[in-house]
């Protein structure tokens, strides 16, 4: 019997022009923000169908490929497979605020594929543990904005 994916969503707000904050969440703008994120690209750029991989410090080598990218409605998805581990999309929207900047939403639906990844997808999406995910997210991204030439 098969199990469902496991959805986890956060947002967080950016004093930031959403032309400013959208490029941050591809994967080489992720390089600005993300400590160790140094995905190597395998096709394309930011498209639709483009592919990079990423090696975790822990190892874990992740395969990405884009599957939706709307920049001008700030809207960015991924399919990814962290070999061996789990399987799953992830999603950004990031919307202009009615009182300025940018709201960011991100969800990741993992799916687990051996019991390592059972217990990482466990608690990457425990709802705590997800919140400081994406608590550091903001701060990450606060800081890489405020280096921004565009920001000054």
């Amino acid at each position: 019997m098969s199990v469902p994916p496991l959805t986890q969503i956060g947002s967080f707000h950016l004093d930031a022009q959403r032309s400013q904050v959208f490029p941050l969440f591809t994967a080489q703008g992720e390089r600005t923000w993300a400590p160790g994120w140094n995905p190597e690209i395998l096709s394309g750029a930011e498209e639709r169908g483009s592919a990079f991989r990423t090696r975790h410090e822990d190892g874990q080598e992740t395969v990405w490929v884009v599957t939706e990218y709307k920049p001008l409605e700030g809207r960015v998805s991924y399919a990814r497979t962290a070999l061996g581990s789990n399987i799953g999309l992830v999603d950004v929207a990031c919307t202009e605020s009615a009182t300025g900047g940018t709201d960011v939403a991100v969800r990741y639906t993992l799916t687990a594929l051996s019991e390592a990844g059972r217990a990482f997808v466990s608690n990457f999406l425990n709802t705590d543990r997800y919140a400081k995910v994406i608590e550091e997210w903001r701060t990450a991204t606060v800081k890489a904005l405020s280096r921004s030439p565009l920001s000054k």
